[in-house]
This record gives C-alpha cells, sequence and structure tokens, in this order.
C-alpha cells in the first residue's frame, strides 16, 4: 500500500529514542522527509546518522518546554524542505510516582514539557499547515485507564487528549487532521525503565504480558507503523481519534 509520504515532510519531536525515532524511523523509510528534535546534540546527531541512511533527515537540538522550539523547529522545516505537512509531538515519559507523594515540582516540570509544551508545538504548526496537514500527538494508554505508579501520566494525559480532540473540531474546517496515538506495554528504554523499578523486573515483564491479550509487549517498529499510517495522506478521512497501540491490553472501545 502506498501511504503517499513520498517527499512529504514533518517534523517529530523527541524522535532521538523510542516511540518518537521510531516513528521516523518509519516516515523516513517510506520516502519521507523529516525533521527531528532531542534535548542533546550527541543524541540528535546519531538519530539524524541513522535515519540519513534511510532517506532525508535533519535534526535540531530543543526543548519541548522551551516556549521558542515551535518557532525553530517550523522554520527549519520550511526552509530546508520548502513545505510542512505535519508534526508528530512526542516528549520523554514524567517522573513514575504516585499521586500522593510525587513532588510538585515534578508535576510543574511535566506539565511544561508533557502539556503546555505540546499544545505550543500544536498551535504553532496548526498556523502554518494547509489543507490536509496532520498534528499527531504520542499519549499513553493512560488516557484511558490508569497505570498504577504514574500519576503524573494518568494526570496530564487525558487533558491533552482532550485538547487534541477540541483542537480537531476547530481545524476540522480547514482540512487540518488531529490524531493521538496511545501506546501501552511497547518495548521501548522508558518501558524497560519502568519494569526495572519492580522488586523483581522479570516477573514483573511477565506479569504485564499476561494481560495483554497479544501475550507479549510490542515492538517500537509496531507503533511507529501505526504512526507512519496516521499521519500520511492514506489516513486523509481520520481525524479527532485516539488509537490505541496496545495489543489488546486496554479494557475498553
Amino acid at each position: 500500500m502506498d501511504l503517499g509520504l513520498k517527499d512529504q515532510a514533518y517534523i517529530v519531536t523527541g524522535a532521538t529514542r523510542g516511540l518518537g525515532l521510531a516513528a521516523a524511523r518509519e516516515l523516513a523509510a517510506d520516502g519521507a522527509r523529516v525533521l527531528v528534535s532531542g534535548r542533546t546534540p550527541q543524541a540528535v546527531d546519531q538519530a539524524v546518522a541513522e535515519l540519513g541512511a534511510l532517506g532525508t533527515a535533519r535534526g535540531v537540538v530543543a526543548d519541548n518546554a522551551s516556549p521558542d522550539t515551535p518557532e525553530r523547529l517550523i522554520a527549519e522545516a520550511r526552509q530546508h524542505f520548502g513545505r510542512l505537512d505535519g508534526i508528530l509531538i512526542s516528549v520523554g515519559g514524567p517522573q513514575a510516582g504516585p499521586v500522593e507523594t510525587t513532588p510538585e515540582e515534578a508535576w510543574r516540570n511535566a506539565f511544561e514539557s508533557v502539556f503546555l509544551g505540546a499544545l505550543r508545538l500544536a498551535r504553532a504548526a496548526a498556523a502554518v499547515l494547509p489543507a490536509g496537514g496532520v498534528i499527531g500527538f504520542v499519549l499513553s494508554s493512560s488516557v484511558r485507564q490508569p497505570i498504577p505508579g504514574l500519576g503524573i501520566s494518568n494526570g496530564l494525559r487525558p487533558g491533552l487528549a482532550m485538547a487534541a480532540k477540541a483542537l480537531a473540531d476547530e481545524l476540522g474546517p480547514r482540512g487540518i487532521r488531529v490524531v493521538g496515538l496511545l501506546p501501552a506495554r511497547i518495548d521501548t528504554d522508558r518501558v524497560r525503565e519502568l519494569d526495572s523499578l519492580a522488586a523483581d523486573p522479570d516477573a514483573a515483564r511477565a506479569a504485564a504480558s499476561a494481560g495483554i491479550p497479544l501475550g507479549r509487549y510490542g515492538t517500537p517498529e509496531e507503533f511507529g507503523k501505526v504512526a507512519a499510517f496516521l499521519l500520511s495522506p492514506a489516513a486523509s478521512y481520520l481525524t479527532g481519534l485516539m488509537v490505541p497501540v496496545d495489543g489488546g491490553a486496554l479494557r475498553t472501545l
């Protein structure tokens, strides 16, 4: 199936590792031009080198929480690609811990990057995207079901998903789509780090796998392919939806 990604141009934030990198990899492999961002020069350079072997990629060192990041990323993409067709807003997971004891500073920092930073990026992209453009959010299964020990994610992700849903209503008349992805147990460094917090990490992984109908963690490649499809012209009639990428783990429709 031709997704129509050839020569399209996308920004993918938080794309030096994990889910963001997986999505950028699939976009580049299918012919899209990709601008990736991350917080350290070394990580950005490594991601660009990997993606450059697949297609056209550029990198910018940027933090989603910084107010000037949206303008910088959009200017860079438009200058070097001559167009911008979409953005996938991904950010590293917030500090783990229960609602009751997670420090207020951790909540404040996460709000700046996970919530407010994501909204800044989406709003800035909406101002320049043409009809047919798309804004994607990498969220979490915590949008629909709390995850034990991830109080901040449980608090912020649902609100961001609802803001994305409202944005889909606002931008739909202009032909701009807004979509969200709800990953659960995808086998990334972040998920392995969370598993390692358990007294017996191997047992924790086995128990989590047992609760997934497909019986295993997902791969980054599986997530990346779903993201690439949702961002592509092939998904032109999909907007305002939140797509679980979880092997059936969520017990909701």
